[in-house]
């Protein structure tokens, strides 16, 4: 059996820019895409925690230190510079794989600074 599991993702990064008039896809810091283990054109869940807005798209290089994060074409339609997004990717895997697995997590600030790191989200309280 495959399964789908959270790759890694960067949670709560910061909008800088909406181009409607781009070719597509999302510009993100080449620093970030490093740290989070995304790679250049794969395919990545856009969830923006602003206005509620979940989409699919694809990763493009910004610049390294830049903090860019860039969402371009038909997705620039929702959602704008200041918004907070969590953006993941997700890998298939066995079940043997999935048990060894621990995702990227990259935590970020307002200004898309690295706040921690982690491999572990902790359980829920009720």
């Amino acid at each position: 059996m495959q399964l789908t599991l959270l790759k890694c993702k960067l949670h709560r990064a910061c909008v800088t820019h909406a181009e409607v008039d781009y070719e597509g896809s999302c510009a993100i810091d080449e620093e970030l895409l490093r740290l989070a283990g995304i790679r250049e054109y794969e395919q990545i869940q856009i969830y923006n925690v602003t206005n509620g807005e979940r989409f699919t798209t694809y990763a493009i290089r910004a610049a390294a230190g830049s903090r860019v994060i860039s969402v371009n074409g038909a997705a620039a339609h929702r959602a704008a510079p200041g918004d907070r997004v969590i953006i993941c990717a997700y890998a298939g895997m066995s079940e043997q794989e999935a048990r060894l697995f621990k995702p990227a997590l990259v935590y970020l600030d307002e200004a898309n600074r690295v706040t921690r790191t982690g491999e572990s989200i902790p359980a829920q309280a009720a």
